[in-house]
């Protein structure tokens, strides 16, 4: 045979020793038929890319024998067919192998000896015959014919998704969502993936509609365009709105439609309900959802400020005066005004960076409100992280907003909205830099008209990862009483920390010193070095400096996923130092392993599990693709179609690490982070870390983020529309 000739050899498949969902990539352990030569051995090891594949199933692969230096000789398959079991071992296996419900090793067995060579025949086009298999009860044959339909109309789903390149936990989805008819539904309407399926993009469901004979510049197609590029926007820069001939110009260099029909296009959107339009030169389009969320706050501003307390008035000044000597220290007049802002106000923001005493202003708060005034008073932050922070800083329970909501999986709702109100008189919030308009729509809805409402966070941190930028605009419309708070408290002779936070904020050189400190810089040029030394801080020298847990307690921070210093490669190589060994459930080229920290990418309400949340795997189950997952000591389950909304977490990106704090951060700053690097990220990483910050990587990456102060401005309307209120509101 010539070199790069291909051979064909086909046989049956005897285990799945790694299938990854994502792109396909299976290894298999194949059993050949008995006249077989070329592989010199009855068992070979088969590599290449199939759509799903299961044990006992016959196998058909073209390709080329290799030998590899790690696993030996292997037969590499450029072309991977699986087609039903032929041989009566092959079937029995296929059918003992857990496919198919109520059928195990001993009834398979029974099975093809009643049926032999017919067998699948036979379960596919005449099941009634299992009443002939001995000892086969009515209840038994049901259950076997019901999973015999489902795994054949699951194949058939599985075959079309990875024709698409849509994985099997994202097809999965799609068949959880739509049904047993998912393929025809999808293939009606292509574009509806984009709305119904987090994950899966215009381009996914531009190829399906291409390739079932959706015209290029069909109207479907073009509204579609017009539907995914305002949520590009939401979704990226965080924008509620964009405007007309940009939308149109950036849905033309997605789709090649010119102008005019995706003109025709939005107006068909508008017309629908789909999006809308504000009046203007150039309009303002926006989601519907949006535009609504952002009309809904301005209203719950509006009704909250202007309605009377459900509480007795409170002599702000004479209150103060009591916690003051009731706590035995003076507050700066900033904290004074803050706090007497917040005694007087229906509604008050108090914001400011670390150290500046606003955890003491909700301190006082809780005490002046519940113990003078008798008021129910109700703590809440948008994470898990954040609330439990500022349960143990205030000395009061805190829940997070999503729980304090609580969400209604019957309804798909929450629980607590306009129609039925929380209860409570004074209603905290903290880390509001992370609630999108979306979050502030629900929250503010569910409050009722006569509670006090105090909004604490800091405006120099990130904006929120969902759209719109709530904390600024409520600020920035003059009409929410506010108070920055700048002296900062929270330092001594040897703390960095919050100092180097706020040099980074007013855009100035860190400070470092030699000897013992909570902040240190590690100069590391090479990327690869970064990665080894990073390593080696956190499996071993800050635990053993400092006495930290290398699991729970260490958090290494990057601005980015990709390249070697992104959070991919470096939770890939951490896990390799941390927790290497035990079994694993592979998805998409990450293994993930009981003990492992994993962060939850998505809000999933049945689970209540939200954005940001980091848990660590309690278990792993193989055989059935799933894990358990303890959020705070809760587990959660994660089956075969969830896997895709968690990651590895040793390592995250400073945007998803908003809310949290961690006794000790590990930063990473390089030029391969060029373009993410600004001042209010760096800001961020920083004061992410409670007892240490190493900080590593290029100065000149540092410097730069220092001096990049130009944050691009969110398109949103909300501070508009609450300054456009009629003047005169009243804050009592």
């Amino acid at each position: 045979m010539a070199d790069g000739e291909l051979e064909t050899v086909e046989g049956t498949i005897k285990s799945v020793v790694f299938h990854n969902d994502a792109n396909g990539y299976t290894v298999l352990h194949v059993e050949l038929p008995s006249e077989f030569e070329l592989a010199r051995s009855p068992e070979i090891t088969i590599v290449g890319k199939a759509q799903a594949v299961w044990e006992g199933e016959d196998v058909r692969a073209e390709g080329l024998w290799v030998d590899d230096k790690v696993h030996g000789r292997q037969f590499k398959a450029e072309k991977l067919t699986c087609i039903a079991p032929r041989s009566l071992k092959g079937i029995e296996r296929y059918l003992a192998s857990g496919l198919i419900k109520g059928i195990g090793p001993v009834l398979a067995r029974r099975i093809v000896a009643t049926f032999g060579e017919d067998t699948m025949h036979v379960l596919s086009h005449q099941s009634g015959r299992l009443r002939e298999v001995p000892k086969l009860g009515r209840a038994k044959i049901e259950q076997i014919r019901s999973s015999w339909r489902a795994n054949e109309t699951m194949r058939e789903n599985m075959i079309f998704g990875q024709t698409y390149g849509i994985s099997i936990t994202k097809m999965t989805k799609i068949v959880r969502k739509y049904g047993p008819d998912a393929i025809a539904i999808v293939k009606a309407d292509p574009y509806r993936l984009c709305r119904d399926i987090w994950g899966i993009g215009f381009a996914t469901a531009d190829k399906i509609a291409l390739s079932v004979g959706i015209p290029r510049d069909s109207p479907l197609r073009a509204r579609a365009s017009i539907s995914y590029t305002l949520e590009t926007e939401a979704d990226g820069g965080g924008h509620c709105w964009t405007y007309e001939n940009e939308l149109l110009l950036h849905a033309n260099e997605l789709t090649g439609i010119p102008a005019e029909t995706l003109g025709e296009a939005l107006t068909a959107e508008i017309a629908d309900g789909r999006v809308v339009f504000e009046p203007g030169e150039p309009r303002r389009i926006y989601l519907k959802s949006l535009y609504y969320s952002e009309r809904d706050v301005a209203c719950r501003v509006k009704a909250i400020m202007g309605s009377p307390r459900s509480i007795r008035s409170i002599d702000a000044p004479r209150a103060v005066a009591w916690w003051e000597s009731r706590a035995g220290f003076t507050l700066a007049p900033k904290q004074r005004q803050a706090l007497e802002n917040s005694l007087s106000s229906k509604f008050s923001i108090i914001t400011g960076g670390p150290g500046v005493g606003k955890t003491t202003i909700i301190r006082a708060l809780v005490e002046i409100y519940g113990k003078v005034g008798g008021c129910r008073v109700v703590l809440a932050a948008p994470t898990g992280r954040a609330a439990k922070r500022m349960t143990e800083s205030v000395g009061a329970d805190a829940r997070t907003i999503h729980r304090l909501l609580k969400w209604n999986p019957v309804t798909n709702r929450f629980t607590y909205d306009a129609d039925n109100r929380l209860e409570g008189d004074v209603f905290v919030f903290d880390e509001t830099s992370m609630i999108d308009v979306k979050l502030a729509c629900d929250l503010l809805g569910a409050l009722p008209d006569t509670a006090v409402v105090v909004w604490v966070g800091d405006t120099d941190q990130l904006p929120s990862v969902g759209p719109g930028s709530v904390l600024g605009d409520l600020i920035k419309s003059g009409v929410v009483p506010s108070v920055r708070l700048d002296f900062i408290f929270r330092q001594d002779d040897s703390g960095l920390i919050v100092r180097n936070a706020h040099h980074v904020n007013a855009g100035e050189p860190l400070e470092i010193r030699h000897g013992e400190s909570d902040f240190y810089f590690v100069r590391c040029e090479d990327p690869d070095e970064c990665v080894r030394r990073a390593i080696e801080l956190v499996a071993s020298r800050i635990p053993r400096k400092f006495g930290l847990d290398p699991l729970a307690d260490v958090q290494v921070l990057v601005p980015m996923r990709r390249n070697t210093l992104g959070t991919d490669n470096l939770n890939s190589k951490l896990q390799r130092a941390l927790n290497p060994h035990g079994d694993a459930l592979a998805r998409g080229g990450t293994a993930f392993r009981a003990g492992d920290r994993v962060m939850q990418l998505r809000n999933n309400y049945d689970k209540d599990v939200y954005n940001g949340d980091v848990g660590f795997v309690k278990s792993v189950d193989g055989a059935s693709r799933s894990l358990v997952v303890t959020f705070d000591g809760r587990p959660v389950q994660y089956g075969p179609g969830d896997l895709d909304e968690l990651v590895l977490a040793y390592a995250t990106t400073i945007h998803k690490s908003q809310g949290s704090e961690y006794p000790a951060v590990v930063v990473i700053v390089h030029t391969q982070h060029y373009v993410m690097l600004q001042r209010n990220l760096l800001y961020t990483a920083i004061t992410r870390g409670r007892k240490l910050v190493l900080l590593m990587g290029v100065p000149y990456a540092v410097d730069r983020a220092i001096k990049t102060n130009s944050v691009q401005e969110r398109r949103t309307g909300l501070a508009e529309r609450i300054s456009g209120m009629s003047p005169g509101i009243s804050s009592r």
